[in-house]
């Protein structure tokens, strides 16, 4: 029964420990994931402005310049932009409905989230411009209107074909052309582990507003310390406008809510599977210890007709590696199983990653031995004489 019971806590521990691997790698990948940016030396804060002062386009153009030249001139700036309607990780933010213009049109549309940014904006993330060109200061609401889209954007829309210089139009009547000039690679705008849909990223001079995020690339490290600095430069500006959430990039990413939840579940697995692996660990050892008490006699005997202290070595370990062999494996099906039932979980990382499951029975095997070693050390300095006497 001892050893039956052995076999089913190695087993749990089997698969409380693949778990708690399994989601600690879909974090690891998750926080590594390709986020189509340049997350080092980057801040973000969030600006909100009155709305009754600077509701109007050109009041909350002039806001945005003011605050880029301010910010700018902040020691240890190196670019600095703006986005009315979000920044990545915060969400897909508002969305519009398009339509493809020179194609058949019934009525229907496209809904995708929208970025209203400014010239520098996509420079200063990082983002690699594929194709076309950035926005300048003359796209403005004087200008024809202009667009660029992610590869996201045209792999749904425009497959196989050129999607630069196409025209998009809302659904207004009668439609007003917004020629698409760049293309940018995905940009991770929304969660972490979600997939990038088709976004479109428009000129802040042509769609102003008073409530913008702000993304701040530093030119060396310890951006931490600009924080307060922005935010005090733009109190200069105007003591009314507000400013919440200021945060590294590296924040944004290991606090954003896919990441809290993988490193929640990953962390309350693993305290699961320690506690599994202790008390599986604790019980073959109860279980070959009490084995070596029960053959003492059988060992003096064995030693007295000359056996060697590595012979008992092998007898008390081969046992203990017969118990730990089948916990694994019974472990490693059940585990398996486990891992596929959980996969909706797992982020990049196969509910059989054959890593995963290496690693793990390695560990639990070697912590099993070695739980077994002491009783193995024990019988094998048993001394003949006293083990026949006390029996």
């Amino acid at each position: 029964l001892g050893s039956k019971l052995v076999i089913l806590e190695l087993a749990t521990a089997m698969v409380l420990l693949v778990g708690a691997g399994l989601l600690g790698k879909s974090l690891y990948r998750l926080l590594h994931v390709n986020l189509g940016i340049q997350p080092d030396r980057l801040v973000t804060i969030n600006v909100g402005a009155s709305s009754s002062r600077y509701g109007k386009d050109p009041q909350a153009i002039a806001l945005a310049r003011q605050v880029i030249a301010r910010i700018e001139d902040l020691p240890g700036v190196k670019s600095v932009g703006i986005s009315g309607t979000g920044i990545p990780l915060g969400g897909n933010g508002n969305t519009t409905w398009l339509r493809v213009l020179g194609r058949p049109w019934h009525g229907e549309h496209i809904e995708m989230p929208f970025r209203n940014v400014t010239p520098g904006y996509l420079a200063t993330l990082g983002a690699k411009l594929q194709r076309g060109r950035h926005f300048t200061e003359t796209d403005d609401a004087t200008r024809p209107l202009v667009a660029i889209v992610n590869q996201a954007f045209v792999r749904q829309h425009f497959p196989g074909e050129d999607a630069l210089h196409r025209q998009l139009s809302r659904l207004s009547t009668p439609p007003v052309a917004i020629q698409i000039v760049g293309i940018v690679e995905d940009i991770r705008e929304g969660p972490l582990d979600a997939p990038i849909p088709p976004v479109i990223y428009t000129p802040f001079n042509q769609d102003a507003d008073t409530y913008f995020a702000l993304v701040v690339r530093a030119s060396s490290q310890g951006e931490q310390v600009l924080l307060p600095a922005i935010a005090a430069a733009i109190r200069q500006i105007d003591p009314g406008i507000a400013t919440t959430n200021a945060m590294t990039m590296a924040e944004r990413i290991n606090s954003s809510q896919s990441a809290y939840l993988h490193r929640s579940a990953a962390w309350l697995l693993g305290g699961f599977a320690a506690l599994a692996l202790l008390l599986g660990v604790v019980g073959l050892y109860g279980v070959i210890a009490y084995s070596v008490s029960q053959r003492s006699r059988e060992i003096g005997i064995r030693m007295a007709l000359g056996a060697q202290p590595g012979s008992v070595y092998r007898l008390i370990l081969t046992e203990a590696g017969w118990l730990t062999a089948f916990g694994i494996a019974i472990g490693l099906l059940s585990a398996i199983a486990a891992a596929t039932l959980m996969r909706g979980l797992l982020f990049a990382v196969r509910a059989w990653d054959a890593p995963t499951l290496i690693v793990v029975a390695a560990v639990l095997g070697v912590a099993a031995l070695l739980a077994s070693f002491i009783p193995a050390h024990r019988a094998a300095n048993v001394n003949p004489t006293e083990a026949l006497r006390a029996e």
